[in-house]
């Protein structure tokens, strides 16, 4: 049974770093293409990073290019997101979910995390 846990969401001040957490259980996370997504209050789910699955490619939504980068740690099974220089649009609660492969569409991921809450304020 496919199994994801999100972790590593906080508050943070703008310019500041949070790393969060995609833990697998249940599959072998490189086994799989796995995306960062995150929701806003009254906003539609976007996608934000992916990973793909052996070949480790990283796709990335515009707007956190050149700040954000996804990795993989498979001893730990464990996809991280590191946010740097975080700004207050991109406050939201943050989801990882896996696919067959990346994908720019929500629709595509069958198996989805709680989400981690990301707070950015002044």
């Amino acid at each position: 049974q496919l199994q994801l846990v999100e972790s590593g969401g906080g508050l943070v001040q703008p310019g500041g770093s949070l790393r969060v957490s995609c833990a697998a259980s249940g599959f072998t996370l490189d086994s799989y293409a796995i995306a960062w997504f995150r929701q806003a209050p009254g906003k539609e789910r976007e996608g934000v990073s992916c990973i793909s699955r052996r070949d480790d490619s990283s796709y990335y939504k515009d707007s956190v290019k050149g700040r954000f980068t996804i990795s993989r740690d498979n001893a730990k099974n464990t996809v991280y997101l590191q946010m740097n220089n975080l700004q207050p649009e991109d406050t939201a609660l943050y989801y990882c979910a896996a696919a067959r492969g990346c994908s720019r569409s929500s629709v595509d991921f069958g198996s989805w995390g709680q989400g981690t809450q990301v707070t950015v304020s002044g």
